[in-house]
Order: structure tokens, then C-alpha cells, then sequence
């Protein structure tokens, strides 16, 4: 992708594929994907400017399927043997071993996303004052992260969720975010573009298999992990996910500490987590927060919408290797 952020510069919007996204953002895709004009911008500016380092931590997720409990565990493993303090960067995790910054901020305060918290308003952010390892995130598939990510030592945690949940949970949070003082816009459309794959950072079938992919080739560089597994197995997957993280925990009681500051009952419970908005972003710090739960899309869905999106799970994953556990 040497040559994107040159050819974008030449590419008027108006020239590339453009949907509505929930009657209220325009969507262009790129390369096979659907963003917001600006995160195309931030995403041309990280591809050509960031420069990986070997012992960096990459987490990447599509969006809604479990990306804040996916950075607030991190932040607390990482955390938990962490040397040294800096607080003259944003989105460092900076806490002494005993410190809970999760108190703080958001947890998308303490691990950004790239080609949008970081990139979009920054062409050429200095990172140089952040301790190693560095923690990061994006919503970008495989296929869009800089040739100096995909070509490096550093490690890559990818969090999947099964599409019947993350489609409910896009449709609550950008009725959100997106549409606070209209009607809410219809969970049928919502079905309607998530199945054509017409939604931010969609398809999203083809985003979690990238990353399915890129993880059975290198399995030592990127961890692929399950919600609903997550949510199963907490302790078995938190243990997991601290050891690929060069983390490894040495009591029980290290495990139980982790999954309780991370839990989503306390999160949410946070005063800073209740109150205020996540930078310049605008966008609620409670609206990260809603259930968390498996199962929720059973609340919503009808007989005909399950049958088809299971069969629509079927025909995607054919052959990939991969399940959801419903």
C-alpha cells in the first residue's frame, strides 16, 4: 500500500462507492470496506507513518464485539507490572503496579484507536515519549494495517463476537450516539445493511476472517479470541490472553484482580464512566457500556431474521474453520 496515501490524494470522494449509514453518515468504500471519509484520511496517514516496533501490542477488533472489555483487560494486565509513571501522554498505560487507572478514563482513553482517535486529526503523532510496550488499537481489517505491523515482531490480539449480538449492539450504540433526539433507526434496515455488509468498518464477515486467517498461519504473533468464549471461560481465556502477552499471571489471585477491574458490572458503575465524553470525539463514555451479555440478540430478532443470518454465518465461514457459539 506504498502508494495509497498518494493516489488518495488524487481521488476525489465523489469517485468512490458512497452508501447512508444509518440516515445520517455517508460511507464511502475503500479497498473493499466501508468507512467515514475521515477515517480513510487517518487510515492513509497510519499506513504511511507508523513505524512498528517489535515488542509493540496491537489489539484490533471489528466494532462492537467486545473491543472495551478487550483494552480494560489489557490495560489491567499489562498494568498490573508496569515499572514507571508517564503522564504527559494521552493513551499510555502509565499506572505503578498498585494504581488502578481504570478509575481514571475510559478505557479507550488509555488504548487508542489509531486511524481514528490518533491519525485523524495528526498525520504525524510523536510517540516517542511512550514507555514499551506500546499498546494500541484499530477497528481496521488485516488487510489495511501498515506493511510495518504485518512485516514485524509485534503481536496483534483480535477479539471476535458472533454477528447475531454485534449487530444488536451496533444498532443500540449508534442510535446512540448518532440519532439522540430522533426516531431510532429500524433494527430491519440495520439487519438489511449488516447482511449486505454496507456498515462502518464492514463487511463484517470478511473483516473477522482476515484476521481468522492471519492467525492459523502465525499463531505466535496473533491471538484471535471469542467473546462468548471469554464470557464461558473467563478465567481459562484471561490466562490465555496474559500469557501471549508475555504477562503470565503467577496466582490465582492476580486472575480474580484483573477480571474484577475489567468486569463490565464495575466499569459501568465508574463515576467517569457515568459522566462526561471521550475527548474529541463527543461520544458518551456510557454509551461503551450497555449489557454485555450472550444472547441478546434473541430479544430482537424474528424467526426469519435468525434463519437467514445463521444461513448467511454458514455460507461465509464454509470451509474457514471457523464457529460462533450462539
Amino acid at each position: 500500500m506504498a502508494n495509497t496515501g498518494s493516489l488518495m490524494l488524487n481521488q476525489k470522494f465523489d469517485e468512490l462507492p458512497k452508501e447512508s449509514f444509518w440516515e445520517c453518515h455517508d460511507l464511502y468504500q475503500w479497498e473493499g470496506f466501508w468507512y467515514y471519509e475521515d477515517i480513510i484520511q487517518g487510515m492513509l496517514a497510519f499506513q504511511s507513518d507508523y513505524e512498528a516496533l517489535s515488542d509493540d501490542v496491537i489489539l484490533a477488533s471489528s466494532m462492537k464485539t467486545g473491543t472495551t472489555w478487550l483494552k480494560a483487560l489489557c490495560v489491567s494486565i499489562m498494568g498490573r507490572q508496569s515499572q514507571g509513571k508517564s503522564s504527559d501522554q494521552k493513551g499510555i498505560l502509565d499506572d505503578v503496579a498498585e494504581d488502578d487507572i481504570l478509575t481514571e478514563n475510559v478505557p479507550h482513553a488509555h488504548i487508542r484507536t489509531l486511524e481514528y482517535d490518533v491519525y485523524r486529526d495528526n498525520l504525524h503523532p510523536d510517540f516517542s515519549g511512550m514507555p514499551s510496550p506500546r499498546l494500541f488499537h484499530t477497528h481496521l481489517p488485516y488487510s489495511a494495517l501498515p506493511d510495518s505491523i504485518k512485516n514485524s515482531d509485534c503481536k496483534i490480539v483480535y477479539i471476535a463476537r458472533n454477528p447475531k449480538d454485534t449487530l444488536v449492539s451496533l444498532w443500540h450504540f449508534f442510535n446512540k450516539i448518532s440519532r439522540p433526539n430522533q426516531e431510532p433507526y429500524s433494527l430491519e434496515k440495520a439487519y438489511d445493511a449488516f447482511r449486505k455488509g454496507v456498515h462502518l468498518y464492514g463487511p463484517y464477515f470478511d473483516h473477522v476472517l482476515e484476521y481468522w486467517s492471519e492467525s492459523l498461519k502465525n499463531p505466535d504473533r496473533i491471538l484471535f479470541l471469542k467473546y462468548e468464549e471469554l464470557k464461558s471461560d473467563p478465567k481459562g481465556q484471561v490466562k490465555r490472553l496474559a500469557s501471549f502477552l508475555g504477562r503470565p499471571f503467577v496466582n490465582e489471585d492476580e486472575v480474580e484482580k484483573v477480571l474484577w477491574r475489567s468486569s463490565l458490572e464495575r466499569l459501568k458503575n465508574l463515576e467517569v464512566n457515568k459522566n462526561g465524553v471521550f475527548f474529541h470525539l463527543k461520544i458518551p463514555n456510557s454509551s461503551f457500556f450497555r449489557l454485555g451479555v450472550v444472547g441478546d440478540w434473541k430479544n430482537y430478532f424474528t424467526d426469519e431474521m435468525k434463519r437467514d443470518l445463521d444461513e448467511l454465518t454458514r455460507i461465509k465461514l464454509e470451509g474457514s474453520g471457523l464457529h460462533f457459539d450462539f
